[in-house]
């Protein structure tokens, strides 16, 4: 299976995270320059928007340029059901969530790759209870793929 773009310079930064007190991680910083926000520079803002709309501006599709989760419920091509690689949105308590699908796990969980999770990129758990809509790039047709399955902690705090 070809990987999208943006999920292949999404794995590159698992590991990033924010560093405490009044230094910020640079990379972070960056992401909010990819998307147009370069006003924002630190990394306590939340960022998961950042991350997935700078993987999105590297590979050549312009993202939401802006820093809410929930500007990705209406952006692209909406989508019935997650495929891999699709951006998918989530409620949560004080906002709402975004990332990257790359999986599922063997209860039905979604596995996905984001920013701002437990305040770094890596790959997490997420019921699907929490959806509220699963997107693609608007410039390239959906192509169906199988969720592959792996097995992960269920998410409890995207901050």
């Amino acid at each position: 299976m070809t990987e999208p773009s943006w999920i292949a310079l999404a794995k590159k930064d698992i590991g990033v995270s924010e560093i405490k007190g009044d230094k910020h991680n640079p990379v972070i910083v960056q992401y909010w320059k990819d998307i147009k926000r370069g006003g924002i520079k630190d990394d306590e803002t939340p960022w998961c928007a950042a991350f997935v709309g700078a993987m999105l501006e590297r590979s050549g599709i312009r993202s939401t340029r802006f820093e809410s989760a929930k500007s990705y419920e209406t952006w692209g091509v909406k989508l019935t059901s997650p495929v891999y690689g699709c951006i998918v949105t989530f409620i949560r308590n004080g906002g709402g969530h975004v990332g990257f699908v790359v999986g599922i796990s063997p209860s039905g969980d979604l596995m996905v790759l984001g920013g701002n999770q437990s305040d770094a990129v890596n790959i997490k758990a997420f019921s699907t209870d929490r959806v509220t809509s699963y997107r693609w790039p608007p410039i390239l047709l959906p192509i169906d793929r199988a969720l592959p399955i792996f097995t992960g902690n269920l998410s409890t705090r995207e901050s």
